[in-house]
């Protein structure tokens, strides 16, 4: 067993990157080309970024209330941005356009084998045929793109209208609920293996509002009205609430399984926040280390800082969350020998084999310029103790195939049977928005955790794993769309039977989203109707409070004059702060796999660990398999991980 520790900050995937949002089999287009390799070598020309690699024959996708499997070879990335697949297609309708779609999908697979196989040859034969062969290659794929592009949206007008059709027949309701009972059913029949893989997927701030938000985004970035859209998270079978405490003390909660202290990580409520004398003697152990201590292969990955509080509690004893590094520590906390979280992440728990994220300056000496940024003072190394932490890791395992990468090329040339440590820094501080996220040098969530898992699937005995604070929603729904990519990859790469998938968040935030909205309506779009008191439009997404809040001449704004569509556009906000505040209200809980049915009804936060070690026989509940016979004889579809668990930041 194993485990894969992931934090998510900023997800979305490059265009044409598929793997997701499906539970199906494929083949990929290594499979389907299996000349792209020697392409590849023969004249440099790895074809990323030009939608080769998102090709897929994708089958038996799950789309939702009504819907028939169907088969769609394409990822539209490309077209929107983001990553959607097909929505609801009704049984029996749209047939042509799906037909239409399949055809010419087969046909441009094959073609392009064959271009690829010609270019290989072309470019092997004659020299300075590479370039030409290449703009032949492009201008190849724009036509492509043009021509499934309007496949595409012709399907989506079409199947949507006679979807909205078949809606009106309350024989289409009956039939969904109907279907919905027999598989709600099934569950009477307990997974009750042997978890040999945890995942855990944290939305950092991912209240139900948001979940809710995102589920409609996901659905119109593909050109549906949004609402009919399933996540990833909406297919588990099991659903609960969790009640919680705030930040940085909520990683304590679902890491350690106790609750503590608002600020502090790792250390239970007898410490008090920034009082480095009350560390001693109140640490607590994370399921990390209890998977580590078990024999299991570990990792972190993360779009913030590596050292952020919400992946420092699987790792880190500290008062304080601010301590990223010993810069940021006061002279009294250093004096009574309290390490920084940075410290810590290296000397706690020596062998974390994956460690994916940012915070790249807290790890070099003060003032050290930084390998990406050098002429960027800000970026620079900010540790005063001299200590450079990456050489020291490097030479820790420059014998055990270590590998230290800082940008997303490094990390994608891996060969991952070749590495047993991975350190990755691909930011001074935390990654960027998704949206703004630079595809050329910082890997997206779904890259990162692909190659994790990769890596640590090589241990027999398995792996563990791990805003809306600015008010901009439109950044924090990508991320969790994000997100929701990361759970359909992770989901591809592990079995149902035997690996317990957890998704959940940390806490809320004071959004929320409605206003009478019709269906359809752009979940970034004005309600349909003007406030009763001032007579102006308003934002369907509002904030309780944040620095949304904003008065014109001593009114409120009118909205219809500003860009509510633009990327980092600030949501109106019923009360003004220069930050936005976390919600206070319970948070769901989705459970698939071995023992999920234990995620059931209202629970503190802290229980979610407990569930996971119980699961996995580590921790505290190593003896109660011993008395299970056959719960750990299940074939697993990889060799196994333990536990991943992804925490997804949404601007917080």
């Amino acid at each position: 067993m194993a485990a894969l520790f992931l934090r998510v900050f900023s997800p979305s995937p490059p265009a044409w990157d598929t793997d997701r949002y499906s539970q199906s089999p494929r083949a990929t287009i290594e499979q389907l080309w299996p000349h792209k390799k020697n392409c590849k070598q023969r004249h440099g020309h790895t074809f990323q970024g030009e939608g080769l690699n998102g090709l897929r024959a994708r089958l038996d996708i799950d789309l939702g209330p009504g819907a028939s499997r169907s088969f769609t070879p394409f990822d539209t990335s490309w077209i929107h941005g983001s990553s959607p697949v097909l929505g609801d297609i009704m049984p029996d309708v749209g047939f042509h356009v799906m037909l239409t779609t399949v055809l010419s999908g087969i046909l441009l697979v094959a073609v392009m084998a064959l271009l690829c196989f010609f270019c290989c040859r072309l470019a092997g034969s004659l020299p300075l045929a590479g370039p030409a062969v290449r703009r032949l290659h492009t201008g190849f794929l724009s036509f492509s793109k043009w021509h499934v592009k309007a496949v595409w949206w012709n399907a989506s007008a079409t199947l949507r209208q006679q979807h909205e059709e078949q809606e009106k027949d309350p024989k289409y309701w009956n039939t969904w609920a109907q279907q919905t009972l027999k598989n709600a059913l099934t569950l009477q029949n307990l997974n009750t293996n042997k978890a040999k893989n945890l995942i855990l997927f944290l939305g950092d701030g991912m209240g139900v509002p948001t979940v809710t938000a995102a589920r409609i985004l996901k659905g119109q970035l593909n050109g549906q009205s949004g609402e009919e859209t399933q996540l990833e998270m909406d297919k588990f079978p099991f659903v609960s609430l969790a009640k919680v405490p705030d930040s940085a003390g909520t990683a304590t909660a679902y890491l350690c399984g106790v609750k503590a202290n608002e600020g502090t990580v790792g250390v239970s409520a007898a410490a008090v926040r920034s009082q480095c004398n009350s560390t001693r003697g109140n640490e607590v152990t994370s399921i990390l280390r209890w998977a580590k201590e078990a024999g299991k292969s570990v990792g972190i990955v993360t779009t913030t800082r590596v050292n952020h509080a919400t992946p420092s509690a699987a790792y880190a004893h500290s008062v304080d969350r601010d301590w990223y590094s010993d810069n940021e520590m006061p002279e009294d906390a250093l004096k009574d020998g309290c390490k920084d979280i940075a410290r810590q992440l290296f000397e706690n728990i020596p062998n974390i084999d994956v460690i994916l994220g940012g915070g790249r300056k807290y790890m070099f000496p003060k003032n050290m310029s930084d390998v990406e940024y050098p002429d960027v003072p800000k970026h620079s190394g900010t540790r005063k103790d001299g200590r450079n932490l990456v050489q020291e890791w490097t030479d820790r395992v420059k014998d055990k195939k270590g590998h230290y990468v800082w940008n997303k090329k490094q990390l994608l040339s891996l060969n991952p049977n070749s590495v047993d440590y991975l350190l990755g820094l691909f930011e001074p501080v935390d990654l960027p928005y998704d949206l703004e996220r630079n595809s050329n040098t910082d890997p997206s969530l779904t890259e990162m955790v692909d190659v994790a898992i990769k890596i640590l699937k090589k241990n027999p005995r398995g792996r563990i794993d791990h805003g809306h604070h600015e008010g901009k929603a439109k950044q924090a729904l990508h991320e969790a769309v994000e997100m929701d990519r990361a759970i359909g990859r992770a989901d591809l790469m592990t079995s149902l039977h035997d690996t317990l998938t957890i998704v959940t968040a940390d806490h809320s935030h004071v959004f929320n989203f409605g206003g009478y909205t019709a269906r359809g309506n752009t979940i970034f779009g004005l309600a349909p109707m003007l406030s009763d008191i001032d007579q102006k439009p308003f934002t369907s997404i509002i904030y309780g409070n944040g620095p949304g809040y904003k008065l014109v001449n001593g009114v409120r704004e009118n909205v219809s004059t500003v860009n509510y569509q633009d990327n980092n556009y600030q949501a109106q906000a019923a009360v003004p702060l220069s930050m936005e505040t976390h919600g206070g209200e319970d948070v769901a809980v989705f459970a698939k796999g071995p023992l999920a049915h234990l995620l059931h009804g209202v629970h503190e936060q802290n229980y979610i660990p407990h569930v996971m070690a119980y699961a996995a026989c580590i921790g505290q509940n190593r003896d109660h398999c011993m008395s299970r016979s056959g719960s750990g004889d299940l074939r697993p579809v990889l060799s196994s991980i333990a536990a991943l668990l992804t925490f997804t930041r949404l601007l917080c």
